[in-house]
Order: C-alpha cells, then sequence, then structure tokens
C-alpha cells in the first residue's frame, strides 16, 4: 500500500513536520490544503515548498481545494486557474475539486447540469497545464454530488476522462450508501474511520472521523481491499477531521498503529 498523509489529519504541524512525520511513517507523499488556518506552506513559495519534499523523498500526490466547483462563475474559475498553477510551480500531482454541500442544487436535472457545465469549462484548463482534477464526491444527504456513476458518465460525456479522476473516500462512500468503485479511475483513496456507536449513518459528520481500528464502522477493509483486489495502486491517504484525533499528542506512534492494523488485515484477507 502506498500510504500518504493528508494536513487534516495533524493540521497543527508545520509543513516541515508534516514532511518529516510523513516520511517517518513511510508515506510516499503529503496532501496539502488550502482551507486550514495557517498559510498555504507556512508561506513559502511554492517552488521551495515542492522541493524540500522532493529533498525528503516525498510526492506533493495533492493540493486541495476549490469549492463549490460545481457552482461555476468567474471567482470559481479564478480559483481553479490559481490552484493550478500554485499545484505546478510546487510539482504537486493533482488539485481537488468539491461540490457543493449546502443543501442547494439538488434537483434531479438541476445538479447534472451543474456538474457538467463546470466540468467542461475545468477540463480545457487542465488539458493546457497537462494537470490532473481529483472530484470527490461527497456522501452526506445535503451534497450536490454524491454518485460516482453519476460523476463517470458526466466526465467521459465531455471526453475528460485524461484530466478527471475519482476520490474514493471511504467516509463518503459509506454514507452514500456504496455502490460501484471504480478502481480504474480513482486517483487517490481517503482514510478514515468512525467508532462512534450511537450514530446512525445519516448522522455522521467530519468531526466523527478518526483513526481506523477494530471499532471502525465504515467497512475500512472491505473497501480498501477490494480496491486493491480490483487493480488500484494509487495513493492511500489518511484524512481524519475529528479533533481527537487532531490534538494527539503523539500521532506518530497512533498513525502507524492504525497503518499497520489496516495493512494485516487486508493482507489477511487477501490470503
Amino acid at each position: 500500500m502506498h500510504w500518504a498523509l493528508n494536513h487534516m489529519t495533524v493540521p497543527g504541524l508545520t509543513y516541515g513536520a508534516l514532511l518529516d512525520l510523513a516520511a517517518a511513517l513511510g508515506c510516499v507523499g503529503i496532501e496539502i490544503r488550502n482551507d486550514l488556518p495557517r498559510p498555504l506552506f507556512d508561506g513559502m513559495a511554492p517552488a521551495e515548498a515542492g522541493r524540500l519534499a522532493r529533498d525528503k523523498g516525498l510526492r506533493l500526490v495533492g493540493l486541495s481545494q476549490v469549492y463549490p466547483f460545481n457552482a461555476w462563475d468567474a471567482e470559481r474559475e479564478a480559483a481553479v486557474r490559481g490552484l493550478v498553477a500554485t499545484a505546478l510551480a510546487a510539482g504537486a500531482e493533482t488539485i481537488s475539486l468539491i461540490p457543493r454541500n449546502d443543501g442547494t442544487g439538488l434537483a434531479e436535472g438541476e445538479r447534472q447540469a451543474n456538474l457538467r457545465i463546470a466540468l467542461k469549462a475545468i477540463l480545457p484548463i487542465l488539458r493546457e497545464a497537462g494537470m490532473i482534477a481529483l472530484v470527490e464526491p461527497l456522501g452526506f444527504l445535503r451534497s450536490s454530488l454524491r454518485s460516482k456513476t453519476e460523476l463517470v458518465d458526466t466526465i467521459d460525456a465531455i471526453g475528460g476522462e485524461g484530466h478527471f479522476r475519482l476520490v474514493h473516500d471511504t467516509f463518503h462512500h459509506a454514507l452514500a450508501g456504496g455502490g460501484p468503485i471504480y478502481p480504474d479511475r480513482t486517483g487517490i483513496v481517503h482514510v478514515s474511520g468512525v467508532t462512534d456507536p450511537t450514530l446512525r449513518t445519516d448522522q455522521m459528520e467530519d468531526a466523527d472521523r478518526v483513526l481506523v481500528d477494530r471499532q471502525d464502522r465504515l467497512g475500512n477493509l472491505a473497501q480498501i481491499g477490494a480496491l486493491l483486489d480490483a487493480g488500484y495502486d494509487g495513493p492511500i491517504s489518511y484524512e481524519c477531521f475529528s479533533p481527537v484525533t487532531q490534538g494527539l499528542a503523539d500521532p506518530r506512534a497512533e498513525i502507524a498503529r492504525s497503518l499497520e492494523f489496516i495493512a494485516s488485515h487486508v493482507q489477511a484477507d487477501a490470503a
């Protein structure tokens, strides 16, 4: 498994400390975010930030995010162009596109049209830059893009399969009720668990997302195993939002323990 680390899991770490942690955990790379309460790269120039990562043997597997990308307008276009430029300067492999998640744009026909308009407008920007955009369906009932099939069909309809890839987020996949996993169209896998036994699936929120252990309710082991069995060979990135996880005194030990749990059980199931 090619592990990566999303900055959201340890948002209190500086960019340099994040790189050190990812290297210590044996990760192939990191995901950087522009929605944390700190400057992107802690204010470091993108080119310098990219060099620092490469010097530590790490890839910038993703740069997040443009939200909401499927409410397309001049502001969103500027955000996409700006994120692409930053990714190119830093040597990041992808940018992330997050759909509207506020309960609007959900109507049948409306959501598909908004998705197509946005992806069709973004595609030439990506082609010009030689960039890949990762699109993440969100499983919340309030999300304007929940279905991977709807996303794949739209990408294919505009001829965008060379520049758009899916995010398979184990949390959001569970919240959306499962369905096809499209391993050959997936650019990254996001991993997190939910262990609170009192929550219904439709009550789960980002703040409930913790490290995966035996109490996980999302079926992480089965999801990861299915993706690997179907040929997925890309990054698997830890993305937790729970304040409990984000505030761990020793994140290296706790994350390493969870990674070992996942790896050992997925391998055992495959044996």
